[in-house]
């Protein structure tokens, strides 16, 4: 568990670097659970029709939260910058600007997500059973919008409060709270697809409610809400250096949306449950090195604006570290456990499990580069360089994967949908570490230790 002593200012070893990311991780795990449990009970309790729905709509939703993503990471480095160069007064009013705002437009993209799900199911390809499911669970979801989207800012925001472990905890309660109330409402209420529904809306405005009320009062943190500034050139700015995260989820549900599409010409309403499973398995995955990324970014923005040169190349060596050993790590879990994965989402269904084996085997290579295009995109946002970040993430999840995504299928079938993602990560990986290596004296974590 992460200790809150730690402070930004301090000297990082690899101990203290991962107590301190440790929150990070644990929280971004938590949120990945969120819609990994809702489908695990659906496709095992209500079927392959409303497994698919879900898998249809989740895109959308997640294409309308990635505002969250924006603002708190972009935000967070301009907050713990300001930190650092020790404008505690200032920091506040920054901070508070950023939640506000998330919270304003979340509203807005509430109506509008309920005003246009039902001929956006269409246009995803959906069709009967599938299309209603589809549209049911986007309903209910959509009511804790603004909540999950200032829960996911507030991830990276408790960070530059110094306060992981009280982030971790309330990503912690809203996840576990979830499962309870997923077993509940759909496994021992039989309410189906609705009452995962409700069970995760119900969840996501405590997770980002907790939050909100902590600092919007008096309490021990770098940070409090309170009057905001209404400096547009800082909103801009913090909203220009998250645009890399904003991209990325934009670019990630596109994607989604292409690949349900693609599975639905070549392969039908199978294709769709089995890429769903992939995918739940790569956002639980990819949830570690979001969460480090999240997490080591706020001492990188601090160290950067307290022109720590020292310090910041220690912590970019030891992350690069990481990351890559990590990855190596996850790719041979994922290859080890690949059978029993797969049979807890679609062990029901002997033919949609060999589908989905024979997929998830291929699809795993890309655990062993995704870590440092995660990283490297991050570590750029936290030295404010946002065209970098944005650089990075859109070559990687937009113009590379659908490229793959597009070609590979048509020179190896069915087979290439699921080498389109480790693919694009291996032509992503050529650009960040080319990105890292040229930008090593600009920034000064190139300087020896």
């Amino acid at each position: 568990m992460a200790d809150d002593k730690i402070k930004l200012s301090d000297h990082f070893t690899y101990g203290r670097l991962l107590r301190f990311v440790l929150p990070s991780v644990i929280m971004m795990i938590f949120t990945s659970i969120y819609s990994m449990v809702d489908g695990l009970f659906i496709s095992n309790f209500a079927g392959k029709a409303a497994y698919s729905g879900i898998n249809i709509v989740m895109p959308v939703m997640m294409m309308l939260s990635c505002v969250g993503f924006m603002l708190g990471t972009g935000g967070s480095a301009v907050v713990a910058k300001t930190l650092g160069e020790g404008e505690k007064e200032r920091a506040d009013r920054y901070f508070s600007m950023f939640v506000y705002v998330t919270l304003a437009i979340g509203v807005i993209l509430l109506i509008a997500g309920q005003i246009f799900i039902v001929p956006v199911t269409g246009l995803l390809g959906a069709e009967g059973e599938v299309r209603r499911w589809a549209i049911i669970y986007g309903r209910i979801n959509l009511c804790s919008l603004p909540f999950f989207m200032l829960q996911i800012a507030f991830q990276s925001f408790f960070n530059s409060a110094g306060k992981p472990t009280l982030g971790l905890a309330s990503t912690v309660i809203t996840g576990v709270g979830n499962m309870i109330l997923d077993a509940l409402f759909v496994a021992g209420f039989g309410w189906g697809l609705p009452g995962a529904a409700l069970a995760t809306t119900i969840c996501e405005f405590v997770g980002g409610g907790i939050p909100l009320i902590y600092f919007g009062r008096k309490n021990s943190s770098n940070l409090k809400l309170g009057r905001p500034s209404r400096s547009l050139r800082i909103f801009c700015k913090g909203a220009f250096n998250g645009i890399s995260e904003f991209m990325t989820n934009i670019a990630g549900s596109v994607v989604a949306i292409l690949y349900n599409l693609q599975l639905i010409k070549l392969i039908g309403q199978d294709g769709v449950a089995a890429y769903g499973t992939m995918q739940y398995v790569s956002f639980l995955f990819c949830a570690v090195f979001l969460g480090y990324s999240l997490g080591s970014s706020a001492i990188i923005s601090f160290n950067y604006g307290a022109e720590n040169h020292f310090e910041l190349r220690n912590i970019y060596v030891k992350s690069i570290r990481l990351v890559v050993g990590t990855g190596a790590v996850m790719f041979a879990l994922a290859e080890l456990l690949a059978v029993p994965v797969v049979r807890f989402f679609v062990g029901y269904d002997a033919e949609l499990m060999d589908m989905t084996l024979g997929g998830f085997r291929i699809f795993a290579v890309l655990f062993l580069m995704t870590g440092v295009n995660i990283f490297a995109s991050s570590f750029f946002t936290a030295l404010n360089n946002g065209i970098l970040s944005a650089v990075i993430s859109l070559l990687r999840t937009l113009v590379f994967e659908i490229a793959m995504i597009i070609l590979l299928p048509m020179a190896f079938g069915a087979k290439g949908i699921w080498a389109a993602a480790p693919a694009a990560d291996l032509l992503a990986l050529i650009v960040s570490v080319s990105l890292i290596m040229k930008n090593r004296k600009r920034y000064h974590y190139g300087r020896e230790l």
